[in-house]
């Protein structure tokens, strides 16, 4: 059995997450960790919200509170809105736990002592209208690589590079627009150059895909830089460093501690105070990083940096998946602009199983992908209800209505019986490895294959001929069936589980879908022959014609609802 850390980037809680964030990380990351529980692998899923930092700081500010009282409402909120996307987490925390804290200050102290910190004087920018030092975020300006006119000042989003804000040209205050001055200030510094040598050589043995691979090798290569590990913020982490005073860790390096303290305080509440290291500290442990790629920099150099740095025996990254961007419309989301669909949003419109399902199938594992409404519809309609559900129907209704629900038995099989047969009976196999490759698109379609196959096999086989001349044949043709639809439960639990939960109860079998072990009993016949049913029921519903057209009016609607629910500090002015 092997052992495995499932993480998803924190989600930071300014806002409620939209589309893009939910299958950019949490959602991708879900679907791996169900799969690998039905394998029987021991999994730790583990994420949490993001809190610190000066954008949630300046929000606070705007409205007049303590950014304690704006997370507390947000966290609490996005927490409910995963459980409803039936997000499987063993821990979704947040960066004001107690344990993450600790955590995170014993963490950099232990680099302090290694001789991996240094401090130094800094020159930050600086904004003197809003009269305070502008955090790498808050500062905009032109991209010295690219010519990017809207890179920040710790990362171009349009090339990747990380920045210091001094590079940028014509730096500019993300909060008022106007002119920044760079003043002079004493911070802690992550000596990054130190651990080149090292990084590079676990880069280049490294499982990583090769647009991560590539992307951090290259970066490494040209020379690393130290990083600041402190800012001039109040609301965030204090930094644990003699003279320190009045400074707080950087959300960055604070946030990506945060997978192993999370997993920290997972066992601490079962009583298994030192379990964690069970996994972080043991090289059979394989670590999967859920991420956008303009995350990648942070997964692939500085958090394996600090592991090494840190002297303790961290597994270092076992596979990190970037999802390029999911656009809407053609255009980034936008809380500013009110362009996208939030998850809040999402759950007034349709139940979670089919955005799950719309939005693996439209992951943008390769290339930027575009959100659009037509291709919602035609998902739904056609793959979900056309393909698996109107299968799955078909089948049960026949064993319902011409068997008395009762799964019959098999007699002699054709070869259009045996081949079919085989090929959903190799599926968890097909499927299992396009999901350890995090094809996760292809992975989808393959289990949508299958429903297709069957419908292509009952169309040919044409049970409610065979029963009129020859009743064993059309025994034989729906044990057949039967047993597809069987392993096709299985095969949609990751994605859609409580479609799938749904489609075992009717199967009338025992337990849940869920259970560890199902994908590898989905590999043999799950129906017994005399195995009754119960009642069938359609499994999707079919989205109306005029849906397309009305999708922004029930966005609106939608919209209107939920920001009569959401607690008063996340609702838009």
């Amino acid at each position: 059995m092997g052992r495995w850390v499932v993480t998803a980037a924190w989600p930071y809680v300014n806002n409620v997450p939209h589309l893009g964030n939910l299958i950019g990380s949490i959602l991708s990351a879900d679907v791996v960790a169900r799969y690998l529980r039905l394998k029987g692998e021991d999994v730790i899923f583990v994420s949490g919200s993001d809190e610190h930092g000066t954008p949630i700081e300046v929000e606070a500010i705007k409205k007049g509170v303590h950014p304690r009282e704006l997370t507390d409402q947000a966290h609490e909120y996005v927490s409910e809105l995963f459980n409803k996307f039936m997000i499987s987490f063993d821990n979704y925390t947040r960066t004001e736990n107690p344990v993450h804290k600790e955590f995170v200050r014993d963490f950099v102290m232990k680099l302090y002592k290694n001789d991996y910190i240094f401090e130094q004087d800094d020159t930050l920018p600086y904004c003197p209208r809003d009269k305070m030092f502008l955090p790498d975020r808050f500062i905009v300006g032109t991209c010295p690589y690219c010519g990017f006119p809207k890179a920040y000042g710790d990362q171009c989003d349009n090339c990747g590079r990380l920045l210091h804000p001094t590079e940028l040209k014509n730096p500019r205050c993300a909060i008022c627009g106007g002119p920044v001055e760079f003043r002079s200030s004493k911070h802690w510094f992550f000596d990054l150059p130190k651990l080149q040598t090292k990084l590079l050589k676990w880069l280049e043995s490294s499982n990583l895909p090769p647009n991560v691979k590539n992307y951090s090798l290259n970066w490494v290569k040209e020379g690393l830089k130290p990083r600041s590990l402190t800012r001039d913020n109040k609301w965030g982490i204090p930094a644990p460093f003699p003279g320190a005073e009045g400074k707080t860790i950087y959300v960055w390096f604070d946030a990506l501690l945060g997978y192993v303290s999370a997993t920290k305080e997972y066992f601490e509440k079962k009583g298994e105070r030192d379990k964690w290291k069970d996994y972080w500290f043991n090289k059979d442990t394989r670590t999967l990083y859920f991420i956008g790629k303009d995350n990648i920099p942070f997964h692939a150099i500085i958090l394996p940096a600090m592991f090494i740095a840190s002297g303790e025996p961290y597994v270092l990254p076992y596979y990190i998946s970037s999802t390029e961007y999911l656009m809407y419309e053609g255009e980034q989301f936008s809380k500013s602009r009110r362009w996208g669909v939030w998850i809040d949003e999402a759950l007034e419109i349709l139940p979670p199983d089919y955005w799950r399902f719309a939005l693996i199938k439209m992951r943008p594992e390769t290339k930027d992908t575009n959100f659009t409404w037509e291709e919602f519809y035609r998902i739904v309609n056609s793959d979900m209800n056309d393909d698996i559900g109107n299968y799955v129907h078909r089948v049960l209704r026949f064993i319902e209505s011409r068997f008395n629900k009762v799964v019959p038995t098999p007699h002699e099989y054709n070869s259009e019986d045996k081949e079919f047969m085989e090929y959903y009976l190799e599926a968890p196999d097909r499927v299992g490895r396009l999901i350890e490759s995090f094809k996760l698109k292809q992975a989808l379609e393959e289990v949508v294959e299958v429903a297709r196959r069957g419908n292509q096999y009952l169309n040919s086989r044409a049970p409610w001929d065979a029963i009129k001349k020859n009743r064993e044949e059309a025994e034989t043709i729906l044990y057949v069936a039967a047993n597809s639809v069987a392993t096709l439960a299985v095969l949609l639990a990751p994605f859609v589980p409580e479609s799938a939960e749904k489609l075992w109860k009717m199967l009338g079998l025992k337990g849940s879908v869920h259970e560890p072990g199902r994908w590898l009993e989905a590999k043999k016949p799950l129906l017994e022959p005399g195995h009754e049913i119960n009642e069938p029921e359609p499994l999707f519903k079919k989205l109306p014609e005029d849906f397309p057209k009305k999708a922004k009016e029930l966005v609106l609607e939608a919209r209107k609802k939920v920001m009569e629910k959401r607690p008063p500090l996340l609702r838009w002015s």
